[in-house]
């Protein structure tokens, strides 16, 4: 039986696509092996990887300027990959909105000349700084966000207005594919695959291809965006089974009806959550303000915090999992990424109403 996996990460991958992985584990297409044995130089595995990009960029409409790399690591490697490679000797801001664009900020600090260009933590980052509060470098060589902070549960519906040519630099990871962007307006996104993509050790980075060819010269091949572009992301043995993967779910995101009908689907379900803790007369609350509550995930905490592990054991025993806090911030937080049923949402609703009536 498949529980209801409300995790951050790794999280819940599409029941459909886990039984084709299953089905294909020991031999992939008639091959009489698995994708993960197939050498990533191959036709087979070339193909694989190809129709992922191509998938990939259907779904996301990636212009054709712009590269896709597939890259390992995961996306805390790109906190110094993305100085390491843009820095060129200058000076990058970054506006810190959460603990993730917090430590990709601190990171940077590593390799130069990094200022804080906005932060929300005076306010307990329960929303994103305005543009008033933002004191921007027109010569920065980027300006680095994260769109949106799985932990504390921001997202960033608007964009800030970065200077004329200043690019702009988003870690995705946490709600990449979960509504149409424009990728034109970025130089460079990445991110994590493990959300809202397929297992970790994948990360995606797409980036403006007059932005390669600046990095350091010590920054190792390997970790080279252009030397990486060059060879199709294969200057070594790629993460081949989560790019295969991956490309499964992308094809199933089409399959769905592309970005605009997964956004209807997580609207809805987002709604659901809020409603209930909006509904609760304070048993449950949100601290982030209300324009800035991401879909992806919710954090909420209970107005008495012993009846925590109350609740975590109820979740349970419905078959719930996945919902204690982060431990820098407490509390329950529902992680609702693609994959995630409304039927699964229901299911939590229903606990967090029933549990409130009877604990209130």
């Amino acid at each position: 039986m498949r529980i209801f996996n409300f995790s951050a990460g790794p999280a819940v991958l599409p029941g459909n696509v886990l039984e084709q992985v299953r089905d294909e584990l020991l031999d992939w297409h008639g091959r009489g092996m698995s994708i993960m044995e197939m050498s990533h130089r191959g036709k087979d595995f070339t193909g694989v990887i190809d129709e992922a990009e191509a998938d990939l960029r259907t779904l996301m409409g990636i212009p054709s300027n712009y590269k896709v790399l597939f890259l390992q690591g995961g996306a805390t490697q790109q906190f110094a990959q993305i100085p390491m490679n843009l820095l060129d000797g200058r000076s990058a801001d970054y506006i810190v909105t959460g603990s993730w664009s917090k430590k990709a900020y601190k990171e940077a600090l590593r390799f130069g000349a990094v200022r804080l260009a906005g932060s929300a933590e005076a306010d307990g980052f329960a929303r994103v700084p305005t543009a008033g509060e933002l004191k921007l470098d027109p010569q920065a060589a980027y300006l680095h966000v994260c769109t949106n902070e799985t932990i504390h549960g921001v997202e960033m519906f608007d964009l800030p207005v970065a200077p004329e040519g200043v690019p702009l630099v988003a870690d995705m990871s946490s709600h990449i594919l979960s509504r149409p962007m424009d990728v034109s307006r970025y130089g460079l996104i990445y991110a994590g695959a493990q959300k809202n993509i397929g297992p970790a050790g994948l990360v995606i980075v797409i980036v403006r291809e007059d932005l390669l060819c600046k990095a350091s010269a010590i920054t190792p091949s390997v970790m080279n965006y252009a030397t990486m572009a060059e060879n199709g992301s294969m200057l070594n043995t790629p993460p081949t089974f989560g790019i295969y993967l991956a490309g499964l779910v992308f094809k199933d995101l089409i399959a769905q009806g592309g970005l605009e009908a997964v956004e209807r689907a997580n609207v809805a379900k987002a709604q659901l959550v809020y409603d209930a803790i909006e509904a609760s007369g304070g048993f449950y609350r949100n601290p982030v303000q209300g324009p800035f509550r991401s879909r992806m995930n919710v954090p909420f905490t209970l107005a008495n915090p012993e009846l925590d592990a109350a609740f975590l054991a109820e979740a349970a025993e419905r078959q719930l999992s996945g919902l204690k806090g982060h431990k820098s911030v407490g509390g329950m937080r529902a992680s609702i990424y693609n994959a995630m049923t409304v039927d699964g949402v229901r299911a939590l609703v229903d606990l967090m109403q029933d549990f409130a009536a009877r604990k209130a």
